[in-house]
C-alpha cells in the first residue's frame, strides 16, 4: 500500500468544494487515513514549498496559503500517488483534463484547488510534515476486497 498527501488549498475551502473533493477520492476507492484543518505558519510554508523560495511568486504563494486554513488529507491505496495525481489533473488548471478536480473546478496555477504529492519527492515525508503518527489510522475497509484483487496487493 502506498500513502500520499492532498492539501485542499484556500480556494477550495472558500469555494465550498471540500466535500466534492473528498468524495472523488472516496469514489475512487482510496482510504482516508488522516484528515485535519490547520493553518500553515511560515516554517511550514518554507519546509513544504522551499524549492520555490527564490522564485518571484513565493511571497504571493505564502500569502495565499496563509489566507485561510487548509485541509490536509492522508490517503492510502495501491499506487495511491499516481491515482491521486490522475484524479486531480494537471497543475496548470486551465490545461487539466475535464473530469479531473482541477479540470472541472479551477482555472489558475496557484489557485488550482489542491496540492498533491509529487512522486519524485517523498510523499511520506510530506505526510509527516502535516500529521503526527497518532493522527494517522490503520484500519481495514469493508470494501477492500471489492477494490483490489489478491494479486494487486
Amino acid at each position: 500500500m502506498e500513502k500520499t498527501l492532498v492539501l485542499i488549498k484556500p480556494d477550495g475551502l472558500q469555494r465550498n468544494l471540500i466535500g466534492e473533493i473528498i468524495t472523488r477520492f472516496e469514489k475512487k476507492g482510496l482510504k482516508i487515513i488522516g484528515m485535519k484543518m490547520t493553518k500553515m505558519d511560515n516554517q511550514m510554508i518554507e519546509d513544504h514549498y522551499g524549492k520555490y523560495k527564490d522564485k518571484p511568486f513565493f511571497k504571493s504563494l505564502t500569502d495565499f496559503m496563509q489566507s485561510t486554513p487548509i485541509i490536509a488529507i492522508a490517503l492510502e491505496g495501491v499506487d495511491a500517488v499516481y491515482a491521486v495525481r490522475l484524479i486531480t489533473g494537471s497543475t496548470k488548471a486551465r490545461e487539466a483534463d475535464a473530469g479531473t478536480i482541477r479540470g472541472d473546478l479551477a482555472m489558475g496555477l496557484q489557485t488550482n484547488i489542491v496540492h498533491v504529492s509529487d512522486p519524485e519527492e517523498n510523499p511520506e515525508e510530506e505526510i509527516d510534515r502535516f500529521f503526527q503518527k497518532d493522527e494517522l489510522f490503520n484500519y481495514k475497509k469493508v470494501d477492500f476486497n471489492y477494490l483490489y484483487s489478491s494479486d494487486e496487493v
